[in-house]
């Protein structure tokens, strides 16, 4: 049994938690790759593979199934052994699934492809709980910043990864493999490599002892594990409650965007300049939410995130069905808005929950965001086929603008 390394001194630990951080958003850089490069081609490939059209959605069913699997699980190993092998394993988890699925597009065989598919979905979900990781590395005045900066990071990697399509086919073709596998090539060395990074770089654990200030659970210390109950104060609610509905607003309107355009003759280049865009807007804005998250507080940007969602659903509704224009106004204020109601909402979680329950805490959120994107992505459907896309638009903004602000405010006012 090794040694632990002597505990960092006061003056120390600034500068060691800058190093961490570092180390954290190169491990998220990575990730963006093989989580962009992965998600491409996994209904192209289920389609291949299962010979049916009908059944290409399952690839993005498991993803999210598994991706709220794997948030609880891996908060929950976080919580007992700590940020760095919790993260570390997920990143090992997607590496697997990748390579799971190259076997089973080689082999053709659709069971192991879509078992592979929900692995790899389930390590994936380290790529949103990561943000929470680098909150805990900074001071509590600048959580917002280093949590937009995490989430930039992997903007970075998820803007690389697409573009890495064709030389990655090429290289599954040479090897015998068919070339819709080729990112999953990408995909798995590059989660290899960044739970590498975590586990050999990762110093000190961004999960450490409380700091002066921060709610602490006595019964828990942290990095040994809770087998209580999960708790958390308002905050932790108020947290989760603008997160999980800003989830369900933009997956329910950016999911039936793309069937509205074409269903009104766009081109499906205008559909993925959209849809571009709007991944851009749900990302690029982090470390600016971030900043504005710690000038102004995090139940502000939350009021905030309630105002722009509401307004993206309103011009969406109200687009002519000829403009592209307009639709792709409304995605990109769809995005910025989720944008602020992340990182809002993790700020008021990090900032709420104890120290001893707090990666538990924080891995239920982000699952009840998995299950608030799968609802939306069901229930879009179904209020876009009685009562049209505007009908959609408008019911995702008034359920925005009601519970997002309110929420916020009680709290505040609590």
């Amino acid at each position: 049994m090794t040694q632990s390394a002597a505990p960092a001194t006061a003056a120390d630990m600034p500068r060691a938690r800058r190093r961490a951080l570092t180390v954290l958003v190169a491990s998220q850089t990575l990730g963006g790759a093989g989580m962009a490069a992965g998600i491409t081609v996994g209904a192209l490939l289920a389609q291949d593979l299962l010979g049916s059209t009908s059944l290409a959605g399952l690839p993005a069913a498991l993803f999210t199934i598994g991706a709220a699997l794997g948030a609880a699980v891996l908060g929950r190993l976080c919580q007992r052994f700590g940020r760095r092998p919790g993260l570390a394993l997920g990143n090992g988890l997607a590496a697997l699934g990748s390579a799971g699925v190259v076997a089973g597009a080689a082999a053709r065989s659709p069971a192991l492809l879509l078992t592979a598919l929900f692995v790899y979905g389930a390590g994936t979900a380290t790529g949103l709980l990561a943000r929470y990781a680098g909150a805990e590395l900074a001071p509590p005045e600048r959580r917002g910043r280093a949590a937009g900066t995490v989430l930039f990071a992997m903007t970075l990697g998820a803007v690389a990864g697409p573009n890495l399509l064709g030389p990655t086919g090429a290289l599954a073709h040479t090897w015998g493999i068919p070339r819709l596998a080729g990112p999953f090539l990408l995909a798995a060395a590059a989660y290899t490599a960044a739970a590498l990074v975590l586990l050999i770089r990762q110093r000190p654990d961004p999960l450490g002892p409380p700091r002066p200030g921060e709610p602490h659970d006595a019964t828990a210390a942290p990095g040994t594990g809770s087998h209580g109950p999960v708790r958390g104060g308002p905050g932790v609610v108020t947290g989760a409650t603008v997160m999980i509905t800003a989830q369900l607003v933009m997956i329910a309107v950016m999911t039936m965007t793309p069937v509205h355009m074409t269903g009104h003759g766009h081109t499906t280049q205008a559909v993925g300049l959209v849809i571009a865009l709007h991944v851009g807007a749900m990302f690029l804005p982090s470390p600016l939410s971030g900043l504005l998250t710690d000038r102004l507080g995090a139940r502000r940007v939350a009021v905030a995130a309630g105002a722009v969602l509401p307004g993206a659903g309103l011009l969406a509704g109200l687009a002519p069905p000829a403009s592209v224009l307009l639709p792709a106004c409304a995605l990109v204020l769809l995005g910025a808005g989720w944008n602020l109601a992340l990182l809002s909402g993790t700020a008021l979680i990090t900032d709420a929950a104890p120290a001893g329950n707090r990666a538990a805490v924080q891995g239920l959120a982000d699952v009840g965001m998995s299950v608030a994107g799968a609802t939306g992505a069901l229930v879009s459907g179904l209020v876009v086929g009685t009562g049209g896309y505007p009908v959609l638009a408008a019911a995702a903004a008034a359920l925005a603008l009601a519970v997002i602000p309110a929420v916020a405010l009680r709290s505040a006012r609590r």
